[in-house]
């Protein structure tokens, strides 16, 4: 029986706040989650990556980012963590975005929008830009209020409950589980979760500071 496990998370936006958390709810660990920090973005993470990392001295972080506009996850973290990385510290990047986890479960996803499941691309990580793909089903769906809360209005990129709507679905339909079938980012990122052994120094503070 895993003992229950207090960890750190650093993530770019709410919406991945809301999936990191669901897939350590989902995970079948206990985690006991203290501070998130969600200060700015892609830019915050990188330059705060080696605080974190050294925080891991002493305290379990979980760091989520998108791959973006990068060659390769792997060589992301190369760029952004050229020091060891700490055996507390599970950094793990999207691919390409956190929205190419959420439509992974297409059913859900389809049923959520109100459209054919044959609509969700059946390899999220293969999209180029998996926001605009999801606003772009979003669209089609029938119901306005979903339509109104996801898709963006002339001069912004996204709508203006896009975290809200999306935060609800991932909360209350979304399964880690299912959507890391389409996924193997996501699956990669859920086996590290369930694997995580942390060494925790009880004694001792976290290094991290805002």
């Amino acid at each position: 029986m895993y003992e229950p496990v207090p960890v750190h998370l650093a993530v770019e936006d709410e919406l991945s706040e809301t999936v990191l958390r669901v897939i350590l709810k989902q995970s079948g660990r206990i985690y006991c989650v203290g501070s998130c920090f969600r200060r700015g973005g892609y830019g915050y993470l990188k330059k705060r990556i080696i605080a974190f990392n050294n925080a891991a001295k002493h305290l379990p972080f979980v760091v989520l980012t998108d791959q973006d506009v990068a060659e390769c996850a792997p060589k992301l973290v190369r760029d952004w963590l050229p020091h060891p990385k700490q055996h507390n510290l599970v950094f793990r990047v999207a691919v390409r975005e956190v929205e190419s986890w959420v439509i992974a479960d297409r059913s859900a996803f389809a049923t959520f929008l109100g459209i054919s499941k044959s609509k969700v691309p059946e390899e999220p990580d293969q999209l180029a830009d998996p926001k605009r793909e999801l606003i772009s089903l979003a669209r089609r769906s029938r119901r306005t209020a979903l339509r109104q809360a996801i898709v963006p209005r002339p001069g912004s990129k996204i709508g203006p409950d896009y975290n809200a709507m999306l935060g609800r679905f991932v909360k209350t339909r979304w399964n880690a589980r299912v959507a890391m079938r389409n996924s193997p980012s996501l699956e990669r990122a859920f086996s590290e979760i369930i694997s995580f052994q942390p060494v925790i120094a009880k004694s001792e503070k976290s290094d991290e500071r805002e």
